[in-house]
């Protein structure tokens, strides 16, 4: 029995396959890292302008924190499957078609971006409250509180944040292979559900499995280098 299987194993696992396997890899950590850095890079700001104007804040403004807070909520809301449906319009805009990795990207970036905004507000609120009392009795602007105390103090956090977004769009990723993104999940489908080839299957979800605990060991060793406390 474990003869016929290993056999059926060798047989199935063609150079070719292997090839298709590396490209896939490539391309989910490709997906993974542009989308996780597009969303920290539109969604920082966002969740920073959500925590300073809230009640308390620097810059408090009732309005402008209702407005950002009721966007981040509804981002976070629609189910990406949804989305990534939703979207296709506007990617094949942005990208020229809607098929690929870099197609993949666009709506995995828009389904992160409210996500990271939350982590990066929950991050602020870790601050402790007397901080931005001190950091203003010593004549610190509110740009130099945020640059000087806020970020700094919750870079450990937000470190975390990142990680977590990047481990959700891996997974995503895969998802997004359904329709033709490309990377581990297309390759999961293409071949290994459509082609009835088992083994690929396991094999993409096993570098799929290695590629976050190794994302998240990485982002763990990273928030605590970078925790003074």
């Amino acid at each position: 029995m474990f003869d016929q299987l290993w056999i059926d194993f060798t047989n199935e696992l063609t150079p070719r396959v292997w090839e298709l396997v590396g490209i896939s890899t490539f391309e989910t950590i490709y997906m993974g890292i542009i989308a996780t850095l597009f969303s920290v890079v539109v969604g920082l700001p966002i969740g920073l302008f959500g925590f300073l104007t809230g009640q308390g804040r620097i810059l408090e403004h009732s309005t402008s924190h209702k407005i950002l807070n009721m966007i981040i909520d509804i981002g976070r809301s629609v189910p990406f499957i949804i989305l990534l449906v939703i979207l296709l319009p506007f990617t094949r805009i942005v990208v020229g078609t809607t098929l690929g990795t870099t197609a993949a990207i666009v709506p995995l970036t828009i389904t992160a971006i409210p996500f990271f905004a939350r982590l990066t507000s929950n991050a602020l609120l870790e601050i402790p409250s007397g901080l931005t009392e001190a950091a203003k009795s010593m004549g610190a602007t509110n740009w130099q509180i945020v640059t000087k105390y806020y970020l700094p103090e919750s870079t450990p956090i937000l470190i975390n944040g990142i990680t977590l977004t990047l481990v959700g769009i891996i997974g995503y990723s895969a998802m997004a292979g359904a329709v033709g993104g490309g990377g581990l999940g297309n390759l999961a489908i293409t071949y290994g559900e459509h082609r009835n080839m088992v083994y690929v299957k396991w094999i993409a979800t096993i570098i799929i499995v290695l590629i976050v605990m190794l994302s998240q060991k990485l982002g763990d060793s990273l928030a605590k280098r970078f925790d003074h406390r």
